[in-house]
């Protein structure tokens, strides 16, 4: 009985760190599409309009596994 609470609490944990890790790689992931995004305007301002709104797309791609990988964990937890 003691080995199957403690088999629940690493599942717990392990669904709670997967859920940080795919937080913290979307973080990463969106800041470098904006900074890529704001050095190319930098290079080519008459080029603004497609360049954010290619990194607005992306951007909402990215969110939109993280909080995929988030919602599965957060199922996964009992």
């Amino acid at each position: 009985m003691i080995s199957l609470l403690a088999a629940e609490g690493l599942a717990a944990l392990g669904c709670g760190l997967g859920a940080g890790i795919a937080v913290i790689g979307a973080g990463l992931g969106i800041g470098k599409i904006g900074g890529s995004a704001m050095d190319a305007i930098a290079r080519q301002p008459e080029a603004t309009g497609q360049i954010q709104t290619n990194m607005i797309l992306t951007s909402a791609f990215v969110e939109g596994v993280a909080l995929f990988a988030v919602v599965a964990c957060a199922f996964l937890i009992k």
